[in-house]
C-alpha cells in the first residue's frame, strides 16, 4: 500500500464506522470524535501502512479515537523524547487509546523507568494511569528496587478517591503484588476487600474478574 494522507485515513475510517461500536466506545468514555471502527480493522490498516512516525504524529493531533489508536501502532517509540511521550500521554482522552499507547509505545521507550517515577506522582489522570501501569508490570516481572509496602500504603489511601482511569491500573498493581509476592498477599487481599473496587464487575463465564481478592486467589491457584 502506498502512503495515505491523514484525510484519506479518516475517510477510510468513516466508511468503516459502526453505530454499535460507537455506542460501545461512548459507554467507556469516548467522546464524539470517533467513527466506531473495529479494532481488527485498525490493526489491518497498520500492517499495510507499516511504521511511519511523521504520519503517526499527524494522526495523533486529530484527536480522533481511531486515528490515535492507529498512531500507536505505526509510531517509532525511540524517535520520541521523554518529553514528547509525556505530552502524548497527557493528551489522551479515552482509556482504550491510553492502553494501546502504554502497551505499544510507552513500554518500548528507553526512558520508561524515569517516566514511571515521574508519572507516579502526577495529578494528571492519564499520566498517573500510565505510571501505575508501568509499576504493575515491574511488580510482576522485576520488583527489585520497588518499595512494595509503600505502594500498598498508597493504594490503600489513594485508590478509593482516585479517578476511574487511575483506579484501573492501581488495582492492577494491587493484584500483581498479591499474585507475585506471597509475603504481601494477605495485606493486598485485605486492601482489596476493604475498598471493594470492582466487587460486582460483570464477567463472562470462565473469565477472572478484576476484583483483586478473587483475581489474586484465582491466579495463585493456577500457580500451584
Amino acid at each position: 500500500m502506498g502512503a495515505m494522507t491523514v484525510t484519506e485515513i479518516l475517510a477510510h475510517f468513516e466508511s468503516l464506522g459502526d453505530p454499535a461500536r460507537r455506542k460501545h466506545n461512548a459507554k467507556y468514555g469516548a467522546g464524539d470524535n470517533q467513527f466506531g471502527v473495529k479494532l481488527g480493522d485498525i490493526r489491518a490498516l497498520a500492517k499495510k501502512l507499516k511504521t511511519n512516525h511523521t504520519l503517526a504524529l499527524a494522526l495523533w493531533d486529530t484527536g480522533n479515537v481511531e486515528a490515535q489508536l492507529l498512531a500507536t501502532l505505526i509510531i517509532e517509540p525511540k524517535s520520541l523524547t521523554a518529553n514528547d511521550l509525556d505530552k502524548l500521554t497527557r493528551t489522551v482522552a479515552f482509556s482504550h487509546v491510553a492502553d494501546w499507547l502504554n502497551a505499544y509505545v510507552v513500554k518500548e521507550h528507553p526512558e520508561k523507568e524515569a517516566l514511571r517515577v515521574k508519572w507516579m506522582m502526577a495529578k494528571d489522570r492519564w499520566a498517573a494511569r500510565a505510571g501505575w501501569n508501568l509499576t504493575a508490570g515491574r511488580v510482576s516481572r522485576d520488583a527489585d528496587g520497588l518499595d512494595l509496602p509503600a505502594l500498598l500504603d498508597r493504594i490503600e489511601s489513594e485508590m478509593p478517591m482516585a479517578a476511574p482511569e487511575v483506579q484501573w491500573t492501581m488495582n492492577n498493581t494491587l493484584a500483581a503484588i498479591g499474585i507475585h509476592h506471597a509475603e504481601h498477599r494477605t495485606r493486598a487481599v485485605a486492601i482489596g476487600e476493604a475498598i471493594g473496587l470492582y466487587r460486582d464487575w460483570p464477567v463472562s463465564k470462565g473469565c477472572t474478574p478484576p476484583y483483586a481478592p478473587v483475581w489474586v486467589g484465582e491466579m495463585v491457584k493456577r500457580q500451584g
